[in-house]
């Protein structure tokens, strides 16, 4: 039952659908809520962000759900063909026709042009308690199994005031709680950050573990299979606890990028680079005591170097998610780590000298006393430092 007509700018301060706007915004959920008559009026926080500042500019709540601008913001941003606009209203506009009383002729003016010859099909019907659906969406450019879950509203009087529209990805809980049992939220809102490839200066830490294969044959598969998952695991959590973001893992190995943009300055992000590796060699023994490893048959060497022009980016694949980077710099910063054999930290004169004397002092680092050696002196210089990086200065960190 609708017991009164209402303006439409009221309608956000109903409160029972406001009580209901402000709990999807705490629990972090998608959620639209449509008023009595049947238009969008409000979307969660969580679904603009997950859409992006353009499409929700772009977002024209308040207006019906089917109409012509909804119907182009679903075409444009939410990846909904025209006939899969249709399929969805041939359901919901039995809904909408009872609202109107069967007034098939107002109707037919509020949908967009590319439903009108449906109208004519639609019996007037009430909204049930509760309806379910499926099917594609795309949100934020990514195209989604979306399932949503659409509850009725009546106010205390019994009266219809609108519907909560619940949307979520269509795996099970269980999945998505496994996903997200160890992610860290800061982490996330980092990796978001980047989810558009673009030009980021960034301290840039790489690691890996020397004389593996020998360790790999001495224990068995599964034994080295947890101790370098367990490895992994550290060091990720040595740089998401300095704030850098994770990189992409290959074997033993360990990229992290520390972005200045998410640092009060470019310091800090040099100094957070540093911190993370002595954190991540501070972890060591805990590591290697767990699997019952001498410590002294871990070795990690660490490369560490700035990257003024990084083109960083998220690669998000059906099978993966990952941060990565291009520029010469990251290619500079794989050539100091293959130098720093014997367990070294060994940091680009570029990186230290971005310290302000606080951050380094921090670190028990003075840069005005400090002297650096080209790749190419160092005694495990490489042939591949020689060649590519070989005026590149750096010293023990």
């Amino acid at each position: 039952m609708r017991c009164v007509e209402r303006a439409a700018d009221a309608y956000p301060e109903d409160p029972i659908l406001a009580l209901v706007a402000q709990a999807s915004n705490e629990t972090g959920s998608w959620v639209y809520i449509y008023d009595a008559d049947h238009r969008i009026i409000f979307a969660s926080d969580e679904i603009k962000v997950t859409y992006g500042p353009r499409a929700t500019a772009a977002m024209p709540l308040g207006k019906y759900r089917f109409d012509q601008e909804w119907a182009q913001f679903y075409e444009e941003f939410g990846g909904a063909s025209t006939d899969a606009v249709r399929q969805i209203f041939l359901k919901e506009g039995p809904y909408s026709l009872f609202e109107l009383n069967g007034d098939k002729a107002r109707l037919a003016r509020l949908v967009a042009p590319m439903l009108r010859d449906l109208v004519d099909s639609l019996e007037p019907r009430e909204r049930p308690a509760v309806t379910w659906s499926h099917g594609a969406a795309r949100h934020g450019g990514l195209d989604i199994d979306n399932h949503w879950l659409d509850v009725r509203i009546l106010d205390p009087n019994g009266c219809f005031v609108g519907v909560v529209s619940v949307h979520k990805p269509a795996p099970g809980m269980s999945h998505l709680a496994t996903a997200a049992a160890t992610a860290n939220l800061g982490h996330l809102d980092r990796m978001r950050l980047v989810e558009r490839p673009d030009r980021r200066p960034a301290a840039i830490l790489m690691a890996d573990l020397e004389a593996s294969s020998p360790l790999a044959r001495r224990l068995s598969t599964a034994q080295y299979f947890a101790f370098g998952r367990r490895l992994v695991r550290t060091a990720d959590q040595c740089v998401i606890d300095e704030g850098g973001i994770v990189g992409r893992h290959a074997g033993d190995g360990v990229t992290a990028f520390f972005l200045a943009e998410t640092y009060e300055s470019e310091s800090a992000a040099a100094r957070s680079c540093i911190a993370a590796s002595r954190a991540l060699r501070d972890a060591l023994p805990t590591v290697a005591a767990r699997y019952e490893v001498p410590a002294s048959d871990l070795t990690l060497r660490f490369g560490l170097h700035w990257g003024s022009t990084l083109y960083v980016g998220r690669i998000l694949t059906i099978g993966r998610s990952e941060v990565t980077a291009l520029g010469d710099e990251v290619n500079e910063t794989a050539r100091i780590e293959a130098c720093a054999t014997g367990g070294r930290s060994l940091a680009s004169k570029s990186l230290v000298e971005r310290l302000t004397a606080s951050d380094a002092e921090s670190l028990g680092i003075v840069p005005s006393r400090t002297t650096y050696t080209p790749l190419a002196d160092l005694a495990t210089a490489t042939d591949k430092a020689r060649r590519d990086a070989a005026s590149i200065a750096v010293c023990d960190v």
